[in-house]
């Protein structure tokens, strides 16, 4: 279980403060995956990356007891002027314990983004879409009960999605997710419950079909 309490996040802009969301307040179920729905900068990926760790809120916190990755479309924090072979051995070494298991994930990252050469090269030079294909690689190399994806569900063409998918139904089997997308189809084939992010406060849906219902009727 992750529990949201009293959630306060603003950002300043020129014209004043500006609330993403006050107060906020969530339960997210034991061994359910969520769908995160709400209208762009209605503040659904601040709140993944807050679930993650990687920002903070002004007041509340987040409670929970799980290990939880980095939201996968966080692909902005690779150094540059490192290959991809570079960086996932770093950020490998952060997580596991002995060099047999970092050779392990460098192997997966690197079988798994199917980049050829390039992964060897520095990540400076790489597409987007390459970028989001190691940083999609890196999360799901190891092992958290909770995964966070944003747009994941974009990543590379046809078949490269597809395969994306068929890791992502063997990982459900033991571990949930949290999920950003706007195609829907990816939250409801996922998710079990959603949360509505709207007005600056989140509501909860048993039911991830009723959840796009109604998103799809406050969106118009």
């Amino acid at each position: 279980m992750i529990e949201l309490k009293n959630l306060t996040k603003s950002f300043v802009t020129p014209k004043g403060r500006h609330y993403v969301f006050r107060n906020l307040n969530a339960i997210l179920p034991e061994n359910k995956s969520v769908a995160l729905l709400g209208k762009n900068g209605a503040g659904k990926s601040t709140l993944l990356r807050i679930i993650g760790g990687i920002d903070y809120a002004d007041q509340g916190k987040v409670i929970t007891n799980k290990s939880i990755s980095w939201p996968v479309a966080l692909s902005g924090g690779f150094q540059g002027s490192l290959t991809a072979r570079q960086n996932v051995r770093f950020v490998a070494r952060l997580y596991v314990e002995n060099e047999e298991q970092v050779e392990y994930v460098v192997n997966f990252v690197e079988e798994f983004a199917e980049i050829g050469k390039y992964f060897d090269m520095p990540i400076k030079s790489y597409s987007s879409g390459m970028r989001s294909r190691i940083g999609f690689g890196l999360s799901m190399a190891f092992n958290f009960d909770y995964y966070l994806l944003d747009e994941a569900g974009a990543v590379g063409d046809a078949s490269f999605r597809k395969k994306s998918q068929r890791l992502l139904d063997e990982l459900k089997e033991s571990s949930n997710i949290i999920m950003v997308s706007h195609d829907l189809n990816d939250l409801t084939r996922n998710c079990d419950v959603a949360f509505l992010v709207r007005d600056g406060k989140a509501e909860y849906f048993e039911d991830v079909l009723e959840a796009v219902e109604v998103y799809k009727a406050y969106a118009k």
